[in-house]
């Protein structure tokens, strides 16, 4: 029985053999073309940056490489954005790294929107020099929006706090002496500190701002803030280092404002 199977196999025609490897050959190929594991991505250039070479944008650092806001007049429109884990910053959409900046400071980090282009946001930094500004990838961002705006009127001594564009209090508030002066421009609110030990003010809202004159105060790197004031009688006056004091009343609303809500300093 064998000896005629045998016998069988080597009288089958040539082009049928052929045909048959022909057909067998094809069929792994495409078997093996289906499971084929797609291709991972390529890698973000945003993942490439070695992180440890550059400068972290924070309120105590200066960063001199950082592009200047081209409208500091303009009001944001209250998008915010926080950084899910330590980032570079670029000069321009898929351009230059100069700096980094991470998830935390005065805890999340969360940081004002001043231009969107395609996937990319460039926001308004902690570091000096004021008027800070840089890019980032929008991929590796969590959003949100502040229905807030805090703008501050220098020549008049007042704070105007708004909710979904509509006024919710004004009050008349102390702000810097003339050689300590109250930095213009937009910035946006950084943080909430609460401190009972504090002398004048249990609650204070560092500013993505700093005094253009005093490099430190009190231990710090001269961050601008808006706090409270024991004393009343310098409400209308200019007398403080740089910072904004305002009414007990002024600073309840305040602490409801979240991080990233974007301030308007103006001489108005």
């Amino acid at each position: 029985m064998e000896q005629s199977t045998a016998r069988s196999r080597a009288s089958w025609p040539v082009p049928l053999v052929i045909a048959l490897l022909v057909i067998s050959v094809l069929f792994v190929v495409f078997r093996d073309t289906d499971r084929a594991p797609q291709q991972e991505p390529a890698t973000p250039v945003a993942e490439k940056v070695d992180l440890r070479k550059l400068p972290l944008s924070s309120t105590k650092t200066t960063i001199k490489a950082a592009p200047k806001d081209p409208r500091p007049t303009k009001i944001p429109k209250g998008t915010v954005v926080h950084p899910r884990k330590m980032l570079p910053l670029y000069d321009e959409p898929d351009g230059t790294p100069f700096a980094k900046i991470g998830p935390k400071q005065f805890g999340d980090t969360w940081l004002t929107v001043i231009t969107r282009n395609r996937d990319w946001v460039q926001v308004m930094l902690p570091s000096k020099p004021n008027g800070s500004t840089g890019w980032l990838r929008s991929r590796y961002l969590e959003e949100a929006h502040s229905r807030f705006l805090v703008q501050v009127h220098l020549d008049s001594h007042s704070l105007e706090l708004f909710e979904d564009n509509e006024l919710v209090g004004t009050w008349t508030v102390a702000i810097g002496a003339p050689e300590t002066p109250t930095p213009t421009g937009r910035t946006f609110v950084l943080g909430q500190i609460t401190d009972e030990k504090q002398p004048f003010s249990p609650v204070i809202l560092p500013l993505g701002s700093h005094s253009d004159t005093l490099d430190s105060y009190g231990g710090g790197p001269g961050t601008v803030a808006l706090h409270g004031w024991t004393d009343p009688s310098v409400f209308g006056k200019s007398v403080s280092h740089g910072c904004v004091r305002v009414p007990d009343d002024a600073l309840a609303l305040l602490r409801t404002v979240p991080t990233g809500t974007p301030v308007m300093v103006d001489e108005a």
